[in-house]
């Protein structure tokens, strides 16, 4: 009765062009399969994965107009996936099926990222450390303020979401930060923000809390190994920079 409703006839075969229609959409997610498959990492480009992540919501019909939209409203695949699902539906085309799918794939790849790291010296792990911060942080629209509580063979205690909001002592107290670590057990941390406006660089307020917070440690034999900003344009190491 729904199909009827679609405006089937099934007294009659479909069209021949509706037919054709459908093969040329089978034989597409056919090809796109197979490039997935047996391609390597760049095998699609980032509209064609869009392409074929919404496949499973959309089982019928041409996904590609739908993944161009959401890669020229939010910018990049990166974008998309870490958009907020109400943001994702105001896209022609994406229903609430489609969002979690895609919010599926997202929450995967965090996992996956922070799979790299628990359970090893963060510090050895450097490199995967970033691309876990990047994965979770980079695309936010809001700055966050996170510390890495770590243990003295320096693997993660705990990662603490401090808040949201402009990284100063109204935001972050030095005395809460350390008395967590003395509550936790740990003898280091590292410092993580993000900067929405995709720029890492370092403010004055960043800078001064940090230091800050590294001279509170030292006093109860807590160190700051680093502070981490993460942007869209890559991240600032303020130990790198001399600034810790």
């Amino acid at each position: 009765m729904a199909e009827a409703e679609q405006g089937f006839d099934f007294g009659t075969p479909p069209p021949a062009r509706s037919e054709a229609g459908k093969a040329a959409g089978e034989g597409h997610r056919a090809r796109l399969r197979a490039r997935l498959l047996t391609g390597g990492a760049e095998a699609l480009a980032d509209y064609e994965v869009l392409e074929y992540l919404l496949f499973a919501a959309i089982p019928r019909g041409d996904t590609k107009p739908i993944a161009k939209a959401l890669i020229a409203q939010f910018g990049s695949l990166a974008g998309v996936l870490n958009a907020d699902p109400k943001a994702l539906q105001r896209v022609k085309g994406v229903g609430e099926s489609s969002a979690a799918a895609l919010k599926a794939v997202a929450i995967a790849a965090r996992r996956m990222a922070r799979g790299a790291i628990v359970g090893k010296p963060v510090l050895s792990s450097w490199q995967a450390l970033l691309d876990y911060l990047a994965t979770d942080m980079a695309h936010l629209t809001v700055e966050r303020v996170r510390v890495l509580y770590l243990d003295a063979r320096n693997r993660l205690i705990e990662d603490h979401h401090v808040g949201d909001g402009s990284i100063d002592e109204a935001a972050i107290h030095p005395r809460e930060v350390i008395r967590r670590a003395m509550d936790l057990g740990a003898t280091a941390m590292i410092l993580v923000h993000n900067h929405p406006s995709g720029s890492p660089e370092p403010s004055r307020a960043d800078i001064h809390i940090t230091q800050r917070i590294a001279e509170a440690g030292r006093l109860l034999g807590v160190t700051v190994h680093d502070h981490v900003i993460i942007g869209r344009e890559g991240h600032v190491s303020l130990r790198a920079k001399g600034l810790i």
